[in-house]
């Protein structure tokens, strides 16, 4: 299974970004309000500069106080951005979250956005490929 068919398989493709200007404030609103984990940096809402997650967020607050909140997201995001293309294999994407403990992984292609996916989408693609694989053995067992 590849990214491809992951990004096929939302239901709703929308990555929500906010401007490098922005406060960590506005991002922590939008994450509220949208009610996603993480938002993307960018200056154009196509090439990502950076990613914001809430962890990052609760982390910085509860090592620095909430005065943290009035800094640009660019402070606080993760500037080395962990990436795919639609190409990549769900499996080799799974493993690279799970050893970078990180949850979120924009998709981009030709150094532009294509699409956002998140360990749980990995995650729910891959059970649905196991009961696929699941169901044809014990239909092969039983002779069907």
């Amino acid at each position: 299974m590849t990214v491809y068919k992951i990004l096929q398989s939302k239901a709703d493709d929308t990555v929500f970004t906010i401007t490098p200007n922005a406060t960590v404030q506005e991002a922590a609103q939008m994450l509220s309000e949208k009610r996603i984990g993480t938002v993307v940096i960018s200056g154009d809402g196509k090439v990502p500069q950076g990613i914001l997650s809430e962890r990052d967020i609760v982390r910085e607050v509860g090592k620095r106080g909430p005065g943290c909140l009035g800094e640009k997201v660019t402070e606080m995001m993760t500037k080395q951005l962990e990436t795919c293309t639609r190409k990549d294999k769900a499996d080799d994407i799974l493993k690279r979250m799970t050893n970078g403990r990180f949850r979120h992984m924009p998709v981009v292609e030709d150094g532009q956005m294509i699409g956002l996916i998140t360990l749980g989408d990995v995650v729910k693609m891959r059970l649905a490929e196991v009961s696929m694989e699941k169901d044809a053995l014990e239909g092969m067992i039983m002779g069907h």
